[in-house]
């Protein structure tokens, strides 16, 4: 099992004719996923390592039979990256990896928005995706599929990130220690995102083979204490473990300074590390801050949930 996509789904590459996109595309093709058509306007008739290249998801959809993709990816720059979701969303697509980075925060909540409309899930923008090891892989992260697989083998962890690098220096560690990884999100790093750690926890809940989550965080924002809410209020059956960096960044004089992800500015005391590591051990969320530190808590977690 597996979260958000599987070996069946399909998804289209918008603004797959960029340099990034190419190669993206060859990467996910490489791995296994069902990429069912490109969309870059103006350059109909043009394939990407084989995949076909229309002007509009209406000509995909059209060119498929009237089926419509599962997914996209968009990869288009942050000028357009709007009017891009906006027409996946309304051609019916409920899947969305935003991959661009420094999208106006405005255009950022109108996605947003519009994806709650319809019923969709964006992940991102700024993000490299998610993979479901073994299956398939919407976006960059891995990078090429050899060191995906290595990286990532099929196992009972899923794993959030605000880093994409961070989401397989994570996944290396518990393929390295014989747990693996169910599914593999890499959540974005920008202030507002389409999907937190809260959003994506009934996935994992609903997830029979998912047995324990680990996630990555940072300074800044208030998405941690959204998961310490959830996991109170709806008594999780998953143990989580959380890997904190940047709590240099508790000093006074750092505080509104933005560092790395544009999402990691403290601007008061509730978005320290400090803070945010005793919101969620009051949530029953360890916290470590050493990568080594994870595989044995995660083991330990999962044996006391058995034994309970």
């Amino acid at each position: 099992m597996s979260i958000l996509i599987d070996e069946n789904t399909t998804f289209i590459i918008q603004g797959i004719t960029g340099r990034e996109a190419v190669n993206l595309t060859r990467e996910c093709l490489d791995y296994g996923s069902k990429i069912v058509g490109g969309v870059t306007p103006g350059r109909k008739g043009r394939e990407v390592h084989g995949v076909p290249v229309f002007d509009t998801i209406e000509q995909v959809i059209e060119h498929n039979g009237g089926a419509i993709p599962d997914g996209s990816v968009v990869t288009v720059p942050p000028a357009g990256t709007r009017d891009a979701v906006f027409e996946a969303l309304a051609a019916g697509i409920k899947t969305i990896v935003i991959v661009t980075e420094r999208i106006p925060r405005r255009d950022v909540a109108a996605m947003v928005e519009y994806a709650d409309q319809q019923g969709a899930r964006i992940i991102g923008p700024n993000c490299l995706g998610l993979i479901v090891p073994g299956v398939a892989k919407m976006g960059g992260i891995g990078g090429p599929a050899k060191n995906a697989e290595q990286a990532y083998q099929p196992g009972s962890v899923g794993v959030m990130s605000r880093s994409g690098g961070m989401t397989t220096e994570i996944s290396s560690t518990l393929t390295a220690a014989g747990l693996g990884v169910s599914t593999a999100v890499s959540i974005g790093g920008d202030a507002i995102i389409g999907s937190t750690y809260a959003e994506l926890m009934p996935y994992f809940e609903a997830d029979p083979q998912t047995e324990a989550i680990v996630i990555y965080t940072e300074p800044g924002g208030r998405m941690e204490a959204q998961l310490s809410a959830w996991v109170k209020e709806n008594n999780s059956r998953l143990p989580i473990i959380a890997f904190m960096a940047g709590k240099f960044m508790d000093d006074e004089e750092m505080q509104g300074m933005s560092f790395g992800h544009a999402g990691t500015i403290v601007e008061g005391k509730e978005d320290s590390a400090t803070e945010k590591i005793a919101r969620l051990q009051e949530a029953g969320i360890p916290v470590v801050e050493r990568i080594d530190e994870i595989p044995d808590l995660v083991k330990a977690k999962i044996a006391e949930r058995s034994a309970a």
